[in-house]
C-alpha cells in the first residue's frame, strides 16, 4: 500500500477532530470542496469509508478511531523535528501577533511593547481585535496569543490565568457621587453606562458548541445585579456600549458611571480625566487568560513570547 501524502494525513487529522468538513477547512484554508477531494483521495488509498455523514456531523469509522491518536502524534513529532531548533531574540526578525481587547491593548500590550524592544528589538509585535474567529486564527497559526476573558477552551488549547482584575466604578470630576459616602441607593440614582458586547453570532454560536466560552463582558458576574435584587432596587440604563474605551468616554463626559476594570480606570484616573468609586457591594476578581495552541511549545520562538508575556503580566 503507498504511503498517503502527508497533506492527506494532516486534513485527516483535523477532520478526526473537527467531525465537519466546512470547519475543518476554515482552520487549514482549504475550501469544502478541497477537503472533500483530500477526503476520497484518502479513503481510497487506505480501503476505508474513514467518516460516514451523520445527523451530528462526520462519524469516524473504527478504522479512523484507531489509526487517530497515532497520526496526530507522528504529525507533531514531524512538526517539531522541522521547526527551527534555537530563537535568538536578539537577531530575531520575527512577527508575533496577538489576539487582544481594549483591556489588554490598554494595560498589557504597552510593557510587553517596551520589553520586545528591549530584548527583540529586530522582532515584531502585532495587536489585532478580538473576532469570533479567534479558535480558526489560532488553528491556523495566524494568531499565536489571545488574550482575554476565556472561561473554557478545548483540550488541544492551554488557557493559562496571567492578570486577576476587580472592578470600580468611575465617574467624571466634580459628580455628585465623589463627594460623601456611596452605597448602592445613591449609585443607581443615575443612569449607567454598561459594556454590552454585540449580540452573539452564528460564530460565537458554534464556539460555544466546541466548548470555547468568552467572558460575555466585564458586568462583575451578576453581583452588581444581585445586590439590587437583594435590595429591591432596579438600575437605570443610559446607553449601552460596545466596549471598556467607550465606557471610559461616556463616564468622562456626562453624569453616566462606568464598572471598568481596575487597571485600565487608573490610567484615566492618573489623568485626572475619572474619579474611582469602590463597589459598595461585594465583587468578585475577573480572570485574564493566555491562550495559544499547546503543541506550539514546542517552538522555541513561540515559548520564548510565552514567558515574557507571562512575566510582564507578573509584574503588573
Amino acid at each position: 500500500m503507498p504511503t498517503p501524502d502527508l497533506n492527506l494525513l494532516r486534513v485527516f487529522d483535523v477532520l478526526l477532530e473537527e467531525r465537519n468538513v466546512t470547519r475543518a477547512g476554515a482552520r487549514l484554508g482549504l475550501t469544502q470542496s478541497a477537503v472533500s477531494h483530500a477526503l476520497n483521495r484518502l479513503r481510497y488509498s487506505l480501503s476505508d469509508e474513514l467518516f460516514v455523514r451523520g445527523p451530528s456531523g462526520m462519524q469516524p469509522t473504527p478504522r479512523a478511531l484507531e489509526m487517530g491518536p497515532q497520526v496526530h502524534a507522528a504529525l507533531n513529532q514531524l512538526q517539531a523535528a522541522l521547526a527551527f531548533p534555537d530563537f535568538d531574540p536578539a537577531t530575531s526578525e520575527r512577527r508575533f501577533t496577538i489576539m487582544a481587547g481594549p483591556y489588554a491593548s490598554g494595560v498589557l500590550a504597552p510593557p510587553v511593547v517596551s520589553r520586545l524592544s528591549q530584548d527583540a528589538p529586530l522582532a515584531e509585535l502585532a495587536i489585532i481585535g478580538q473576532s469570533p474567529d479567534v479558535l480558526e486564527q489560532l488553528d491556523a497559526r495566524r494568531v499565536d496569543f489571545a488574550v482575554a476573558g476565556i472561561v473554557t477552551a478545548p483540550e488541544r488549547f492551554s488557557r493559562e490565568p496571567i492578570l486577576v482584575e476587580t472592578l470600580a466604578w468611575v465617574v467624571r470630576p466634580g459628580h455628585p457621587l465623589t463627594e460623601g459616602e456611596v452605597d448602592l441607593e445613591r449609585l443607581v440614582s443615575v443612569p449607567h453606562a454598561v459594556i454590552s458586547p454585540a449580540p452573539a453570532g452564528p460564530g460565537d454560536e458554534r464556539s460555544q458548541r466546541r466548548g470555547f466560552v468568552t467572558q460575555a463582558s466585564w458586568e462583575d458576574a451578576g453581583a452588581f445585579e444581585t445586590a439590587l435584587a437583594q435590595s429591591g432596587l432596579v438600575r437605570r440604563v443610559g446607553v449601552r456600549v460596545p466596549d471598556t474605551y467607550s465606557a471610559l468616554a461616556v463616564a468622562s463626559r456626562t453624569d453616566m458611571p462606568a464598572l471598568i476594570p481596575r487597571r485600565l480606570a487608573l490610567l484615566s484616573v492618573q489623568s485626572g480625566r475619572l474619579v474611582l468609586i469602590e463597589p459598595p457591594y461585594p465583587s468578585p476578581a475577573v480572570e485574564v487568560t493566555l491562550t495559544y495552541l499547546k503543541e506550539r511549545l514546542s517552538e522555541p520562538a513561540i515559548a520564548w513570547m510565552r514567558d515574557l508575556i507571562r512575566s510582564v503580566a507578573a509584574a503588573l
